[in-house]
């Protein structure tokens, strides 16, 4: 899937990831601290371990600021204050190769999208879909589940846990003899169409030579087989088999399926009608059920919604609203005015409660920005709109700028969802990507998504898909990662962290459980000229001095000279376009932070 217009509104040493995660939900936190200022930010996350006190060190007078020519902004950070752990599963990605993984240092990776949707497991083939006219293409290899297993071992090898998607649609990819493609819309069965495959002259893109009128009336089985939750108990079972269940190491994630609301637009070949309320909930109790039936220690996610719409209306609503004006909601109105995603989340909580067994445990979805900043352009309008979009993710005061013309606030969204509608329920978005990858400003919105998640409070996240390694936004990500090359990475424990104007600088503070340090990531957003700042520290006892790690327009991640701390105050000077990260010991602790 392209980021492209789509709104989808995406350890301790020795220890795996999925046991340091069980080992941390044995604890509670202690209550937190009064909320210093206006700053929005998450409650404590469930199941976090017991926090260290905060050091207190005696009230100092702020000294004053070196004169830059310009008033420094005032960053304030209370260590402890709205401190809760930052989960380690908010920093994943999808596809990446193994190199990519030991470099990020990356918790997850995801093999997700539209392709997966029609995965045959036993011919080890895919289909396309819209992204590329609706073939059913194989891999290289014949071998049952070869590409899924590829995935898991390249994930594995990187350091990272696999996540798969489990195909709910109801049909998998059909080769022909040989191996051979085949295509939704033949050309020789559905006549002439907007464009073929060059390489496959026979595919269309299911589209008539007008450019408007859309081919209809298609057999599924030209390009697809039936598929029905026992057929995907035979891949389940081959994986399960091979890896071993989630508990002994195996594939602990699994997706029901993805964006099934546009199930009608993307696979229009194979399921042309939108999909119901109805429809969705049976599928995901029956795929759920399956799932949790071969591996109760397996981790089920859904239901992938595409964005903003998806949240609130079915595939067969969107439908009826595109070709009525987007007007009316008929399925909805069937069930009560109900809106979509709490909708079936109120009714798996019942069915759980019924059975007594929970099949959903991570609310999923995906989210793109949708006003031209999720592409790669870098005019000074769009840069500016890219830094003030993430907003989107938390802030109830922030309108979205495109068409949407609401207020998201994503995060604070799906946890008001989930404690109304299946209490106990983790939430993650498992798609995203703010765009322009090879430039600062993707950078820098890269930047302040990680820190937002964090400071928020969400469960899991997943990137779409993975920045080359070269890049400055994969860059920024090993800034929170990976900053030094020796694993090195941000704090887990989020304090409370206030800036004057995100859309210019966004701040992020985190104490750090290895060593008590105390991590601030700084991003400058301004387009142009040097922004002096200063960083102002309460009941966290610094020692004389922070390293400064800097990632900027001038290249790599470069580690500056060490910044002297005068009491509880640093000030610097950061260049435009710019994240910076300090590391801050306590006093206890001296110079030796790494």
């Amino acid at each position: 899937m392209s980021p492209m217009n789509k709104l989808t509104l995406t350890l301790a040493a020795g220890m795996g990831l999925c046991a340091a995660m069980a080992a941390v939900a044995q604890v509670d936190l202690p209550p937190p601290p009064p909320v210093l200022g206006p700053l929005p930010t998450a409650p404590a996350a469930p199941g976090a371990p017991a926090l260290p006190p905060a050091a207190l060190p005696p009230n100092q007078a702020a000294p004053d600021v070196p004169n830059t020519g310009a008033a420094p902004m005032l960053i304030t950070i209370d260590a402890g204050a709205n401190r809760h752990l930052i989960s380690p599963l908010i920093y994943g990605v999808a596809f990446a190769s193994p190199d990519q993984l030991r470099a990020l240092n990356a918790t997850l990776n995801r093999s997700g999208g539209n392709a997966e949707t029609r995965y045959n497991w036993k011919e080890n083939a895919t289909n396309h879909a819209n992204d590329y006219f609706y073939e059913s293409i194989g891999e290289k290899s014949a071998v049952p589940g070869e590409s899924a297993d590829t995935f898991v071992a390249a994930s594995k090898a990187g350091g990272a846990q696999p996540m798969l998607t489990v195909p709910m649609l109801g049909w998998v990819a059909k080769l022909g003899p040989s191996r051979a493609k085949t295509a939704g819309f033949s050309v020789k069965k559905y006549g002439p169409q907007e464009k073929t495959d060059q390489y496959l002259p026979d595919a269309g893109n299911g589209v008539k030579p007008d450019g408007k009128t859309n081919v209809t009336g298609t057999d599924p089985n030209d390009a697809n087989l039936p598929a029905t939750p026992a057929f995907q108990r035979g891949w389940l079972q081959h994986l399960t088999t091979k890896w071993g269940k989630a508990s002994a190491g195996g594939v602990h994630w699994y997706f029901l399926d993805n964006e099934p609301s546009l199930w009608h637009s993307t696979h229009r070949d194979a399921h042309p009608k939108g999909a119901t309320m109805d429809e969705m909930l049976a599928d995901s109790l029956s795929y759920a059920a399956l799932i949790k039936a071969v591996d109760p220690t397996a981790q089920v996610l859904g239901p992938e919604e595409w964005g903003w719409p998806g949240f609130f209306y079915s595939g067969a609503d969107q439908q009826y609203r595109g070709a009525h004006g987007y007007q009316g909601q008929p399925d909805r109105d069937a069930h009560g005015g109900q809106e979509m995603i709490p909708w079936l989340l109120g009714k798996v909580r019942a069915h759980d409660r019924k059975t007594g067994t929970r099949l959903l445990d991570y609310l999923t979805v995906h989210l793109y920005p949708q006003g031209g900043d999720g592409g790669d352009d870098v005019s000074p309008k769009i840069e500016q709109l890219r830094s003030r979009s993430t907003r989107a993710l938390w802030d109830p005061t922030y309108t979205d700028e495109s068409w949407i013309k609401d207020k998201i606030m994503l995060i604070p969204r799906l946890k008001g969802w989930v404690n109304t509608g299946y209490p106990g329920t983790k939430i993650g978005i498992t798609e995203y990507n703010w765009g322009a990858e090879g430039s600062m400003s993707g950078a820098t919105a890269q930047a302040d998504v990680w820190g937002i998640f964090g400071r928020e409070g969400l469960d899991l996240a997943t990137r779409w898909t993975t920045p080359a390694l070269a890049s400055p936004t994969f860059k920024a990500m090993q800034m929170y990662r990976n900053y030094d090359g020796k694993k090195s990475t941000f704090g887990s424990i989020s304090v409370l962290d206030r800036v004057p104007d995100p859309d210019t600088l966004a701040s992020f503070a985190a104490l750090r459980q290895s060593d008590g340090a105390l991590t601030v990531m700084v991003v400058n957003k301004a387009l142009s000229g040097p922004t002096p700042v200063a960083l102002s520290l309460s009941r966290f006892a610094p020692a004389a001095a922070a390293q400064a790690w800097q990632l900027s327009h001038s290249g790599p991640i470069t580690r500056l000279p060490d910044v002297a701390l005068t009491g509880s105050r640093l000030a610097a000077t950061l260049p435009a376009q710019s994240v910076t990260l300090y590391v801050i010991p306590t006093r206890k602790a001296g110079a030796g932070v790494r």
